[in-house]
């Protein structure tokens, strides 16, 4: 394992130890630490199996796990290797806490001293990556920093900017670009290399070395950094010369650690799988995958070394309730009266003494056999809760229930709750038939109010295979982090089922497809107005997902029955079961062709090349079925215009648009608009993903649509006044009877090269 470190600097020791953070291993008690005839402490830090203490010294389960001892200090320090100039100051059960290394570039007035060091960091070819909880942070006064890093797959390069003219610009505690900046940092990177340059020319450079002579650059973990801005001039970040070696000292670098490059599944399979008796496999969720290993629930100790993780003595421990006598049982423990009291043990004052009188004997010999059958009822009923409960272990940790509160350990900044099957069952009333929502071949949506009155809509699947379960997956951690009024805030999802159950708000005004096409003579309709809001509360909420994301999102499936209007018609986006994620330093993934025929990107569908373009697309369709209220796929229309896309762009060609526009539109909206609307569609239809707007292009386009409005000259002529934007429907609208599960027009995963479009248009008879 190579290390480099260009910079030396003077760093503090941490005020970490093993018992100070919740992810430490809980070995406090166990005797199998280490490897026998192996230490298990290097100075304060405790050193566990799988890791070593000495390089080469066989202590490890290999020597990427090799950890180096300096005893010539005191106290000692641990580090990857002799030469290294950080120390470890904690190993948890998934991530190493090391000391820090700060990029820096000085210049001082007087010309007493100047200095520029550059830091970087390499474990390539090693079992660790740098965390996402590190973020890349720059302090300084008009200047910049970048940082080179590596993944195992690509090179990607980021930067970050600070100014600040006077001292009076940085004031706070916020990193927003005065006097400190921060920037993510790439997923699973494992080399970086950091410098720092001056923005400025010497002139202008010397007023500003006046109160901040310095500008620093460093990794760090996010929620341990907290940025000190200037304050009634007081000395804080930007101009403190010692800042370097504080931040040495007291922000930690995390990075994750993972065995091998198997898959749980495929480690289970080979000789030396090294999780032992009573413990579970943990997938990493690293490019180059890799497991862990942690004890059962009721269990502690090592889970690498044999005999494995040995069951908890709860009855010796403080943390444990019981006001009785306790008994421990294999991985939990039982808490009962003591003898001649009765009661509940594990209150307090919850034990009460017994009166033996003739009667209580009495009443208890003649109610003994009743007893006795009660029992066995009872060890019956015991006995199947017992089942299960370790039947909803194990789908939990089938469905990627620990994975998943693996991954929100690790990030903690996700407020998804993950829900127990009770409280769903009490919320839908034991999913009743006058909640359903919505039902389709592949599942149901319930209707469900949560003890704090919230109502919530249950995605509720009735039969999942693998790939289905992946995008219940896919869903959920996508939702989890986007935050939009124009996207259906995922609440929470329930893994101890058969299948994942999702709870999203609830919205309650049905969907756009069914408000535009599922009208019947006598009901209202959309006006022009509502319809152009919509498309821009969309393409805003894509926009978001696009460029404003903390990673870039496609949705992968935009169509008009993914977008649920609420009670005030305002627009939300929904169904992120097929979206994608977009690398950092990418602008396009490559995917096996997933979508709905009629919204489908073809360029997307010929080549595999997912973009945001193929939103952008997708988008068109839907913005055509609001001008033309006409379906994205009918064979009503012929063979040659049964899509509506090339039937809108056919029209546009031949300059018959209006014959094709709905009359609502044509009525109300002016001659300008129209052209204005009509275009933007026909550009975002484009053939060649290249030569189409992106989402906040058409975002924008409309915005300065919806402003330009005006009443449309046939408007008066007609005698039409508008009362509102929308005409709310008379007749009650059957919510959520467009499924939200299972669509069984969207096809997923079918290669570009093994199946036609033309073939799969033809088996299609009308779309959701």
């Amino acid at each position: 394992m190579k290390f480099l470190v260009l910079m030396l600097a003077v760093f503090l020791t941490f005020s970490f130890t093993a018992s100070d953070d919740t992810e430490t291993y809980n070995l406090i008690h166990s005797s199998n630490l280490a490897r026998p005839d192996c230490e298990s402490r290097c100075g304060d830090l405790i050193v566990p199996y799988p890791f070593g203490i000495g390089i080469g010294s066989n202590c490890s389960i290999n020597e990427g796990f090799d950890i180096y001892c300096n005893n010539s200090v005191s106290p000692p320090k641990a580090s990857f290797h002799k030469t290294s100039y950080t120390s470890i100051k904690l190993i948890s059960d998934s991530i190493i806490r090391r000391s820090n290394l700060v990029a820096s570039n000085c210049s001082f007035l007087d010309g007493s001293s100047s200095s520029y060091t550059i830091t970087s960091a390499d474990f390539t070819s090693t079992p660790y990556s740098f965390s996402e909880v590190n973020m890349f942070t720059v302090i300084g006064c008009d200047s910049y920093a970048w940082l080179t890093s590596e993944t195992h797959y690509r090179n990607v390069s980021t930067g970050c900017m600070v100014f600040c003219s006077n001292p009076e610009e940085v004031v706070g505690d916020e990193c927003s670009g005065n006097g400190c900046c921060q920037s993510p940092i790439p997923q699973n990177m494992i080399y970086y290399e950091t410098e720092v340059e001056s923005l400025l020319n010497s002139r202008k450079a010397r007023d500003t070395r006046s109160f901040a002579p310095c500008t620093y650059a460093f990794i760090g973990e996010e929620n341990v950094f907290k940025f000190n801005g200037i304050s009634d001039l007081t000395a804080k970040d930007v101009n403190d010369t010692s800042f370097a070696e504080k931040i040495e000292s007291s922000v930690p670098v995390v990075l994750e650690w993972a065995i091998g490059n198997l898959s749980c599944a495929e480690a289970k399979a080979t000789h030396d799988f090294a999780c032992q008796s009573n413990s579970v496999c943990v997938d990493s969720t690293r490019e180059t995958r890799g497991y862990r290993c942690a004890c059962k629930a009721g269990y502690q100790g090592n889970p690498y070394l044999s005999p494995g993780c040995q069951d908890i003595d709860e009855c010796n421990l403080n943390t444990f309730t019981c006001y009785g006598e306790c008994v421990n049982t294999i991985g939990n423990y039982t808490c009962k009266c003591k003898e001649g009291y009765s009661g509940d043990a594990m209150v307090k004052d919850g034990c009460r003494s017994k009166s033996f009188n003739v009667l209580h004997l009495s009443l208890g010999l003649g109610l003994g056999f009743l007893t006795l059958l009660i029992g066995l009822s009872m060890l019956h009923i015991m006995v199947k809760q017992r089942k299960l409960i370790k039947l909803r272990e194990q789908l939990f940790e089938q469905n990627g229930g620990v994975l998943l509160e693996d991954k929100l350990r690790i990030t903690g900044r996700s407020v998804m709750k993950v829900f127990q099957v009770e409280e769903l069952e009490e919320a839908t009333n034991n999913y009743a038939e006058d909640n359903i929502l919505g039902r389709g071949g592949n599942g149901t949506v319930y209707k469900g109010t949560l003890p704090d009155t919230r109502i919530v809509a249950i995605k509720k699947s009735q039969r999942l295979d693998q790939g289905q379960r992946d995008q219940f997956i896919n869903e959920m951690v996508i939702l989890a982090q986007i935050n939009h009024p124009n996207v259906v805030q995922l609440l929470g999802c329930c893994l101890e089922t058969d299948v994942p159950m999702l709870a999203y708000e609830f919205v309650s005004n049905d969907t756009l497809h069914r408000h535009i096409h599922n009208r019947t003579s006598g009901k209202g309709r959309l006006s022009w107005d509502s319809r152009l809001r919509i498309a821009h509360e969309s393409a805003g909420a894509l926009a978001y997902l696009h460029t404003d994301a903390r990673m870039s999102i496609i949705h992968r499936d935009v169509k008009s029955t993914n977008i649920l209007l609420d009670d005030n018609y305002t627009a939300k986006i929904a169904d992120f079961g097929a979206s994608r994620f977009v690398p950092l330093g990418h602008d396009q993934v490559t995917t096996l062709v997933q979508g709905t025929i009629g919204y489908l990107d073809p360029e997307y569908f010929h080549s595999g090349h997912l973009t945001d373009k193929s939103d952008v697309y997708s988008f068109g369709v839907v913005f055509a079925e609001l001008l033309t209220g006409k379906k994205p796929i009918d064979t009503e229309r012929g063979l040659k215009d049964t899509n509506l896309a090339t039937y809108f762009l056919k029209a546009k060609k031949e300059n018959r648009l209006f014959e094709i526009l709905d009359h609502q539109v044509v009525k109300e909206a002016t001659d300008e608009q129209l052209k204005a609307a009509c275009d933007l569609v026909c550009r975002c239809l484009n053939q060649v993903a290249g030569n189409r707007p992106s989402m906040k292009d058409v975002a924008m386009e409309l915005e300065t649509l919806r402003k330009s409005g005006k009443h449309h000259p046939w408007t008066s002529q007609e005698n039409y006044t508008e009362a509102s934007s929308l005409m709310i429907e008379s007749e009650e609208l059957d919510l959520y009877t467009i499924p939200l599960v299972g669509n069984s027009d969207t096809f997923g995963e079918y290669s570009s090269s093994t199946i036609g479009m033309k073939e799969i248009m033809l088996q299609v008879q009308s779309p959701r």
